[in-house]
């Protein structure tokens, strides 16, 4: 006979919920999402934006002084790494705000939504299944 309310039984119950809620679709799967995707917020975008384009001049900065002062040229170094650095910058966040194409995106199933059925629900799209005049 088994006994109510044993600690070994509790984390066993959990993870059998935890399955069986997931596998009937109750709770979504947790979906990492990357910077400047749909899930981000717009002050986390705006943020990772500001950094880029100031990491960008920064680095273009450093390495235009550092060349200036080996070199013993004034600021002719310095004038092309800021311009070359803010392009970096601008570059950066053109690339971080464009949409991903198709071919950039990882292969796998898809998610349920995205022209694939989920496990639970019937595929009517292939074979002519479920469409007016076919089938």
């Amino acid at each position: 006979m088994m006994t109510v309310g044993s600690g070994n039984d509790d984390g066993d119950f959990e993870r059998r919920l935890l399955e069986a809620r997931t596998k009937q679709g109750l709770d979504p799967k947790p979906v990492a999402r990357a910077a400047g995707g749909s899930g981000s917020s717009l002050m986390a975008v705006g943020v990772r934006a500001g950094v880029e384009m100031v990491s960008g001049l920064g680095v273009g900065v450093a390495i235009g002084w550092a060349l200036d002062r080996w070199l013993h040229t004034s600021p002719m170094f310095l004038a092309l790494f800021v311009l070359m650095g803010g392009a970096a910058g601008v570059a950066n966040v053109w690339r971080m705000l464009s949409p991903r194409s198709p071919r950039e995106r990882p292969q796998g199933k898809g998610e349920p939504g995205e022209g694939q059925p989920s496990e639970g629900q019937p595929d009517e799209g292939r074979a002519g299944k479920g469409q007016p005049g076919k089938g």
